[in-house]
């Protein structure tokens, strides 16, 4: 498998350009990275996210707790923002090692690694979880088995007029592929390109690079799940053919990952370890000495600023137990940015030939490790199974698959009087034809719509359409 490249793998080359030979002929000012004395092409990148309807929607998808409630916690949005930090932070450190160690004639290099990786890490953080249905997780469950579950005629006309791969964009619903789709796909709008995002931020987000046919096979950690869906395969083979990621077998669409991922993967691993615990604080389930001694552990080894015994006297100093927890929630982040900066550039020579099969933060020292494992498991028993939580992905299961019932139906039969109507609630920017042929397509629309739908606003319209709650005219 050929090696990868660092001064090759960024690219200020956006979705929706065209190219004549080798040479960009679309928005050409916007190809030159480093050409704006105000935005380069990568912190436009961060800024088209951030501004986005589909981004600020984030504000109303669970994190892990429901929303809203009397006490703030996380939703989809401060989570995305906080990952952009950390990511920001990794790229940062990462940058500045790579600079120090390659002495690169090309000055685009330096440039890029030392003042734009952040932006784009940054970027690629913020946009990591735009793809994900309302009810967190359990949406994307809710999805799955709706159409896991089709029976008759419509069970029939799915398999039939679906290919295997795209089949199992449904069967096996990807939060991942669908944040890339959101990304890239320009919907029924006449510009190309989607959010026209440039290919290094793109290839940022793509955990798993694979399509649904060859995805979910964990044998190999570019595979665990997909990355892209039928629709987007050409989109991601340009990103790769332009960035110089391999493709091991080129009869099947798996690439190898983009070492910039790492770095987003590693920012998210971090934040939603030690944020879902102060989240779980403030609801009072889990206490102040629990968070101690799960995290004060990190710094048994440590020295000067981060001994434990420094870290600790500060953490007693400060009365409040809520402030308590967001020091130590900064300690061990700090901590572990500082981890993952060495094992990225431990792990230089297998990250550009694309072997790396683990996360970086699995690579942590074995003590570490054994105390990531019993925050995992500690989080599983007493915070991803509290009834609270329990209770909102019932609520995804019965909400998502209440809609897509009604919803498909009317795809698969558009010409009734109840399916007209229905496909009148669509938004303009999701196009159902009704086309012989086109019912991968249509299926992608109702998908489209729902998954980017907020919490309220996808219970509010079930409730509509069921009967359960009659609209009003505002």
């Amino acid at each position: 498998m050929q090696k990868m490249n660092w001064q090759r793998l960024y690219s200020s080359v956006r979705t929706g350009s065209t190219r004549k030979g080798d040479e960009v002929t679309a928005n050409t000012a916007e190809q030159r990275p480093f050409a704006s004395h105000l935005r380069t092409s990568f912190l436009r990148d961060y800024d088209r996210i951030i501004f986005s309807s589909a981004f600020r929607r984030l504000q109303n998808k669970t994190q892990v707790f429901p929303l809203p409630g009397p006490v703030f916690v996380h939703n989809r949005l401060t989570h995305s923002l906080e990952v952009g930090s950390v990511g920001r932070s990794l790229g940062k450190a990462v940058g500045d090692a790579l600079v120090e160690r390659h002495v690169h004639p090309d000055e685009d290099f330096r440039e890029f690694y030392k003042y734009e990786l952040p932006s784009v890490v940054a970027a690629g953080c913020l946009a990591h979880d735009i793809g994900n249905p309302p009810f967190g997780h359990s949406g994307e469950d809710a999805i799955r088995s709706f159409f896991r579950g089709l029976e008759g005629e419509a069970g029939r006309r799915f398999k039939e007029e679906l290919s295997p791969n795209q089949q199992r964009d449904f069967l096996y619903f990807e939060g991942n592929a669908n944040a890339f789709r959101t990304l890239t796909h320009h919907f029924n709008e006449k510009t190309p390109g989607g959010f026209r995002l440039t290919y290094a931020t793109l290839a940022s987000i793509v955990k798993y690079p694979a399509d649904s046919l060859n995805g979910f096979n964990k044998q190999q950690l570019a595979t665990k799940k997909s990355g892209f869906f039928d629709s987007e395969i050409g989109t991601y083979k340009e990103i790769a053919a332009e960035l110089g990621i391999p493709q091991p077998d080129p009869a099947k669409n798996v690439f190898a990952r983009h070492p910039y991922v790492y770095l987003v993967e590693a920012a998210d691993d971090i934040c939603y370890r030690v944020i879902d615990f102060e989240d779980a604080h403030r609801l009072n389930i889990i206490s102040i000495d629990t968070i101690k001694d799960l995290f004060l552990a990190f710094f048994d080894k440590e020295e000067g600023y981060n001994a434990r015994e420094k870290v600790e006297k500060r953490f007693h100093e400060i009365n409040d137990d809520n402030q308590k927890v967001q020091y130590l929630r900064a300690m061990l982040i700090s901590h572990l940015i500082d981890r993952v900066k060495d094992i990225f550039m431990d792990k230089e020579a297998e990250l550009l030939e694309g072997r790396l099969e683990k996360s970086l933060i699995d690579y942590l020292p074995e003590r570490e490790g054994a105390l990531i494992k019993k925050i995992d498991d500690y989080s599983v028993q007493h915070i991803y199974n509290h009834r609270a939580v329990v209770e909102i992905e019932i609520a995804g299961y019965n909400v998502i698959g209440g809609m897509l019932k009604e919803f498909f139906a009317a795809v698969l039969d558009p010409h009734v009087s109840k399916s007209e109507k229905l496909l009148q609630l669509i938004s303009k920017q999701f196009v159902i034809s009704g086309e012989p042929g086109q019912l991968y397509h249509d299926i992608q629309a109702i998908v489209d719509f729902i998954t980017g739908m907020t919490d309220l606003y996808a219970v509010d319209l079930y409730r509509k359409i069921t009967g359960m709650a009659l609209g009003q005219i505002r």
